[in-house]
């Protein structure tokens, strides 16, 4: 009887068949798409397996195999996990217009909105602005202006038609 020895570590049999395998493994994961990547994948699936602590495998050989096969899954997920991504984002950020642009069509609109208001008359101007942009209450409006609430909901319907149409033309 052979006198007892250290024991084993609990990797070495699947670590001589990893090493034994390696080139195998590698050309499985050109085959399977890694293209330059495939020696940092064996490598990876090597850092994934040597770090399981359960017992003994059955198949060694079979259970690498496994192992890069559900890398590559991992990575093609991944990849295109991103893509997706990458693409949500530069869909929803193309159609933006620059902030200057934006700036300017701003300031282009609220003139036009402005010199509309003006050619309404000096009432209804100020009824809409008083209403609609101070957030007055109509009555308020109505007793400082010195005419109906009935004139001033007239008032803020036709200046609420023409910004409408403003609108409309500016689309």
């Amino acid at each position: 009887m052979p006198p007892p020895g250290p024991a084993p570590a609990p990797h070495a049999g699947l670590e001589a068949v990893f090493l034994a395998n390696r080139d195998k493994l590698v050309r499985f994961l050109l085959a399977r798409g890694a293209g330059d990547a495939a020696e940092d994948l064996a490598h990876d699936v090597w850092l994934k397996v040597a770090g399981r602590a359960d017992g003994p495998i059955g198949n060694p050989l079979a259970y690498l195999y496994r192992a890069a096969d559900t890398l590559m899954i991992d990575r093609y997920r991944a990849r295109r996990q991103a893509e997706a991504r990458d693409q949500a984002w530069s869909d929803g950020h193309a159609q933006e217009q620059p902030a200057a642009d934006r700036s300017v069509a701003a300031r282009q609109e609220a003139g036009e909105v402005a010199a509309l208001l003006t050619t309404l008359g000096p009432r209804r101007e100020a009824v809409f602005r008083r209403v609609r942009i101070d957030g007055a209450a109509q009555r308020e409006v109505a007793a400082e202006l010195g005419v109906s609430l009935s004139t001033v909901e007239s008032d803020l319907r036709i200046a609420s038609r023409a910004l409408a149409d403003l609108k409309e033309r500016l689309r």
